[in-house]
């Protein structure tokens, strides 16, 4: 959703220039030197609406979510061919696991092969392990096993990767790995994902529990999973603790919602 404050002025507007970002990680801040409210990965298609003292106003077509990256961290646009589905591999300098590794790429990182072998990939950035990757387009449909991957990883408020994810962050890179549509924050996400379940329903796996500013995926009838700053990482917990905690602090459940399809 735009935010008509922070477009950049009429002359660094950009008419809508199609971009990908080609490092392994980058910031979506609110102001070329304001905080971070999202993360983008390697291989995200964006469109450039402005560009300002180094920064590009972005939107990330997955979800709209607009933001000001760091405009060294854009490139054109290529053919996908493979997606991360390791919670991290690294992007090597030769097909050889000894060679000296150039950087990280987390889970859900996009990227175009310019060569095969057996046991690799070659990217424009460096040699990737062909088994931290599937073929894209790649779906992966248990939500509850994306989410585990992340058990342990620390908590980053604005985070989307290994090195660092929060609450919503969690939800969508799990939803998006399944195929599905997700906003990136919990207020977004309690309104518009899946359908609301009445006061009283019994939980599933995979439903949604929201409070406020915060959200949790139920791995069962008894347990969530959720990146919070309690733990300051994402933890698995029975349900009945999480919520008697989280109502000291914040407040009651505020929604139940399930995916709809289930």
């Amino acid at each position: 959703m735009y935010d008509s404050r922070l477009i950049p002025r009429a002359s660094e507007v950009t008419r809508d220039m199609p971009a990908q970002i080609c490092v392994p990680l980058v910031d979506l801040q609110r102001t070329p030197t304001g905080p971070r409210d999202r993360q983008c990965l390697m291989g995200d298609d964006v469109t450039v609406l402005g560009q300002r003292a180094g920064f590009s106003y972005v939107q990330r077509d997955t979800d709209g979510y607009v933001g000001y990256a760091s405009s060294d961290a854009l490139g054109p646009r290529t053919p996908i061919t493979h997606r991360v589905i390791a919670l991290a591999t690294h992007l090597y300098s030769a097909p050889d696991i000894k060679s000296a590794e150039r950087n990280m790429l987390s889970f859900g990182a996009r990227l175009s092969a310019l060569n095969e072998t057996d046991a690799f990939i070659e990217t424009a950035f460096g040699f990737v392990p062909r088994k931290a990757l599937a073929p894209e387009p790649a779906a992966l449909a248990d939500i509850t096993a994306t989410a585990r991957l992340f058990l342990n990883a620390p908590y980053l408020w604005g985070g989307n990767s290994a090195a660092g994810i929060d609450c919503s962050g969690l939800v969508q890179t799990s939803l998006h790995a399944a195929g599905r549509t997700c906003p990136g924050d919990s207020d977004q996400q309690a309104l518009q994902i899946g359908e609301v379940c009445a006061p009283g329903t019994p939980y599933q796996e995979n439903d949604l529990l929201f409070w406020e500013g915060h959200v949790a995926l139920l791995t069962g009838t008894q347990s969530l999973i959720h990146a919070n700053a309690h733990h300051m990482s994402v933890v698995e917990e029975p349900i009945a603790t999480a919520m008697d905690r989280i109502a000291q602090n914040v407040g009651p459940v505020t929604a139940h919602r399930r995916l709809a399809g289930r």
